[in-house]
């Protein structure tokens, strides 16, 4: 087996594929509190199969007169200032996912990460208000270009919601861990894998006479 190391640079037109799940206390991303982010980078192992590399995450502290709607902490089962968090302020939890990532980017000769998400626009929209917010020069991701495992689920295992499409795909899903901004990321990364290492297997199977394959 090749155990060389890989670049990721032209499989996804220089992009580096970075699975992002954001926990919030709403859906306002100018009102409401980015709480927790999980960033999962996914590299290619020595057989050009996609796999899960690093894994970083941070509880966020809600920034100055931040809404905090209850059924949204209901939901993700967050207390935004519980002692035992050891949330951090925004600034610097964008500044530690943001680090590895532009590492993985020069390692992987890409010039910008691609956020990966289920539904990535309400990712997107956070973690591009708490740009703004913290005025991050440096942000290695594409300001709105994203992969959509929804979508993909939606092609490959007729299913669009996280819980059943990783069922479908033979991933352990479990509804006690659900709703943590890493454990998300990790199944959706998992899933992400394996829908590209799929398609790498059907894209080298031969074409019959129609040009189909079979």
């Amino acid at each position: 087996m090749d155990t060389s190391f890989i670049p990721l640079e032209k499989r996804f037109r220089g992009y580096l594929p970075v699975i992002i799940d954001i926990e919030t206390s709403g859906f306002n991303p100018k009102k409401n509190a980015l709480l927790e982010i999980a960033a999962i980078i996914v590299e290619f192992n020595g057989n050009r199969d996609l796999q899960i590399t690093e894994r970083y995450s941070t509880h966020i502290i809600p920034f100055k007169n931040a809404e905090l709607d209850e059924s949204a902490l209901k939901f993700n089962g967050i207390d935004p200032y519980h002692p035992f968090r050891m949330a951090v302020e925004e600034d610097e939890a964008l500044h530690t996912i943001f680090r590895p990532i532009r590492h993985a980017m020069k390692r992987n000769q890409c010039t910008r990460a691609i956020l990966v998400g289920h539904n990535p626009a309400f990712d997107i929209n956070f973690l591009n208000a708490a740009i703004h917010r913290t005025q991050n020069k440096r942000s290695p991701f594409h300001p709105f270009s994203t992969f959509d495992t929804a979508t993909l689920g939606g092609l490959v295992y007729q299913e669009t919601v996280l819980a059943k499409i990783a069922k479908a795909a033979g991933l352990e899903w479990d509804n006690e861990k659900a709703h943590s901004a890493l454990y998300d990321a990790e199944v959706t990364a998992e899933l992400f894998c394996r829908i590209v290492n799929r398609w790498k297997q059907l894209d080298s199977q031969p074409l019959d006479g129609r040009g189909l394959r079979d």
